[in-house]
């Protein structure tokens, strides 16, 4: 009788440790696995989040030490540099948390992303009664520069040869990812390099020194940044969740 405890005493602490050990590993291999796939070509830099869910955030940015947070961006133009959070300094009328919020308006904006029910669209032009449909069902949307739409470049205010690091929200082979231009170049070989992409629609986000602070989550330990914070006016962000 007592071999018998003793065996089955052994017997529950060798399960035990292999239990911790699978935990463990299981733990490691969650922490390590990689949550936005990145890719680099000669000239962009292309981010593909494994989301579940997307959102515009407003006001203060998503906080690193959220581990929900895969990916955030500015998006919209911001108006003014003012201390205090006014939807209305956000160009354009946008969706944020299932709610419509009246932005100023910005001829510059000629499209609009709109995401609700788990599925997202490009809209050229005409996106007024898409934006409410998205408040409707509690998703998000914001309106700015058009650059591809239905695998096209469409007309733009912004000059080929104006240079910047440029980045956009974009479709490309029917997956949502976020392309930035490696480096300072012209607007046009910014475009020339999404089409080479074969990207099917792009729109633009906010950039520029100060405002193309933006960071994306490697593995569920450690975060990149795509660019330093440099001011805190900047209103309003395209997050991706896990």
């Amino acid at each position: 009788m007592k071999q018998l405890i003793v065996v089955l005493v052994l017997a529950l602490m060798l399960f035990s440790c292999s239990e911790s050990e699978t935990n463990q590993v299981e733990q490691e291999m969650t922490s390590s696995v990689c949550l936005v796939e990145r890719m680099d070509t000669d000239s962009l830099i292309i981010l593909f989040p494994r989301y579940s869910r997307i959102d515009l955030v407003c006001g203060t940015m998503p906080s690193k030490g959220d581990t929900s947070v895969l990916l955030c961006a500015g998006a919209c133009f911001t108006g003014q540099c003012l201390k205090e959070f006014d939807h209305f300094n956000i160009a354009g009328d946008h969706v944020s948390g299932g709610k419509r919020y009246r932005g100023y308006r910005c001829k510059r904006n000629t499209g609009a992303f709109v995401y609700y029910d788990s599925k997202w669209k490009f809209l050229y032009q005409d996106y007024n009664a898409s934006m409410n449909d998205a408040a409707a069902k509690g998703g998000c949307a914001f309106a700015q520069e058009m650059i591809i739409h239905k695998g096209k470049l469409v007309a733009a205010v912004r000059k080929d040869s104006n240079r910047n690091q440029f980045r956009a929200l974009c479709q490309r082979n029917d997956s949502l990812c976020v392309i930035e231009s490696a480096k300072v170049i012209p607007y046009g070989d910014f475009k020339a390099a999404l089409l080479r992409q074969k990207v099917q629609e792009a729109i633009y986000l906010d950039m520029g020194p100060g405002w193309n602070h933006a960071w994306y989550r490697v593995n569920q330990k450690s975060t990149q940044e795509l660019h330093p914070q440099t001011h805190n006016y900047c209103t309003n962000w395209i997050t991706f969740y896990k």
